[in-house]
């Protein structure tokens, strides 16, 4: 249990730490929607186009997950001069870095993978890149992008998916200046030439990719750890981190040392990116000061959280720390959500076709009508949402005696209900704002109102979702309740009267 107390604090020094990341950089584009039919002219789906997204890829996608964590990155990469090169440079602000570091390269085309999905099946991929070796004026420039960003950075990673950036003589630069200046260097690796990442601090292979840098099949523990030892010993590393997907990581060091670290995933919806995070989050943790051994088990458990989610994901802290502390508690239900935490569950279920409900309220000491009122109102969905009033927001509505029992209290009554699959805090007067970002097919209120008053009615009535209002249990308040406590307690009665 102290164990994980420590890998919390680590997670929030994270703030402190500087990355810089070097790499293939490209957009990863997902489009989505419904397949009802089989086209006439092949046997293949048609898929009727719902909406779309564009996302950071690749060495982009590594910036992002640092910047989910709390951490700060550094970015020096290659751009085409292009439409989708904009778009890139446009995502990379909104993750707020700054752009001076990417390199434009003319006649240079911005990678683009386009993922086609009907519900959380991919249909197929489509892939529009330059994978060609830069030229050697635009690898000075990289290099001297990287070493600008050295001085202010804790760790560096290269993230090589080998679309031409990273050739010999950009990752022997980038390796040879850190090391000069003490600094760790993470590579997410490419291929079978390892000795492009010679005396780099850690190298991060899946299990396929280990086989493939040996030549040989990696099936049980021991081949895993041996083949990691021959790789740290042939290319003067420091140590190789194994990810085995369902099997988790294995670390193996230059020392000897081995530690073996279990799956976190509980469910398993898309795998894309989870290398990325593990990556971030190792050199996100060792740029603040953290061990490596503590890295890998900080990293694992962000492994565990985007595979978790759709698309290519980040782990954000809080969600990372949320982990950890049902993991302490031994509770793996994770249902108290910050903003990006609900997104993120909303996406999954909305992915899988479920039915997505929402109440709200201050439920302040949780009674039967509640409790009536929110099996109601799961009965309606497959999933429920409930928006919880801050503190500051109940005080507003009941008065300044009001709530109860505080905001944290009220969260972790309202989570352990079965009929709850998320709560989520907001501090609006109204909770209209959550309603427009959830988007939910049935909104749920006591028969207290009418549908007409019902906040966020019309506009979940508007894209053709429900309302739906609860029988209310007659004879349960919190308003009552408080009364009652707030009674004085009726006298006992005299000994003496009571005998005769």
């Amino acid at each position: 249990m102290k164990q994980r107390s420590n890998l919390i604090q680590t997670v929030s020094r994270l703030r402190n730490a500087n990355v810089l990341v070097v790499g293939d950089i490209m957009l990863d584009q997902f489009v989505y929607g419904d397949v009802d039919r089989i086209s006439p002219e092949a046997p293949i789906p048609i898929l009727q186009i719902r909406h779309e997204s564009n996302m950071l890829g690749g060495a982009g996608n590594v910036v992002r997950n640092i910047v989910g964590l709390g951490g700060n990155a550094s970015l020096a990469a290659a751009i085409g001069n292009d439409a989708m090169g904009k778009k890139v440079s446009k995502l990379l602000e909104q993750n707020g870095l700054k752009c001076n570091s990417l390199v434009t390269v003319p006649n240079r085309a911005t990678g683009i993978k386009t993922r086609y999905l009907a519900g959380t099946q991919q249909l197929l991929r489509t892939d529009q890149e330059s994978i060609g070796p830069i030229d050697a004026v635009t690898a000075r420039k990289v290099i001297s992008a990287a070493k600008r960003a050295l001085k202010t950075c804790g760790a560096v990673i290269i993230s090589d998916y080998g679309k031409g950036v990273l050739i010999p003589d950009v990752i022997e630069s980038i390796i040879d200046a850190a090391r000069s200046k003490g600094i760790p260097v993470i590579v997410d690796p490419k291929g079978r030439e390892y000795w492009r990442y010679q005396g780099a601090t850690l190298v991060t292979p899946n299990r396929a990719e280990l086989a493939e840098a040996v030549g040989h099949p990696v099936t049980v523990e021991s081949d895993i750890v041996d083949a990691a030892m021959s790789l740290v010993v042939d290319y003067d590393l420091k140590a190789v981190l194994v990810t085995r997907s369902q099997d988790g990581m294995s670390l193996v060091t230059a020392d000897g040392e081995v530690t073996h670290l279990p799956a976190e995933a509980l469910e398993v919806f898309d795998v894309s990116g989870a290398g990325d995070t593990v990556v971030a989050t190792i050199a996100a943790v060792i740029a603040s000061g953290a061990s490596m051994v503590d890295a890998a088990k900080i990293a694992n458990v962000a492994a565990g959280i985007v595979v978790g989610k759709v698309g290519t994901a980040t782990a954000y802290a809080a969600d990372v720390v949320a982990a950890l502390q049902q993991q302490q508690l031994g509770n793996t239900d994770l249902k108290i959500c910050n903003d990006e935490q609900l997104a993120d569950k909303v996406a999954i279920w909305r992915q899988s076709g479920l039915r997505i409900g929402f109440t709200n309220g201050c439920f302040d000491l949780l009674h039967p009508g509640h409790v009536s009122l929110l099996q109601q109102a799961r009965n309606t969905c497959d999933r429920l949402i409930v928006g919880l009033n801050t503190d500051k927001s109940v005080r507003k509505l009941k008065g300044d005696s009001r709530p109860v029992q505080n905001e944290q209290a009220r969260s972790t009554v309202l989570s352990s209900l079965s009929s709850v699959d998320a709560v989520t805090l907001f501090g609006e007067q109204t909770p209209i704002k959550l309603i427009k970002s959830i988007k939910p097919d049935v909104l749920i209120k006591g028969s207290d109102y009418t549908v007409d008053q019902v906040v966020g009615g019309d506009a979940v009535m508007k894209y053709g979702g429900e309302v739906f209002l609860a029988d209310i249990e007659v004879g349960h308040s919190t308003t009552n309740t408080i009364k009652k406590l707030g009674k004085k307690p009726a006298k006992k009665p005299n000994k003496k009267t009571a005998k005769k």
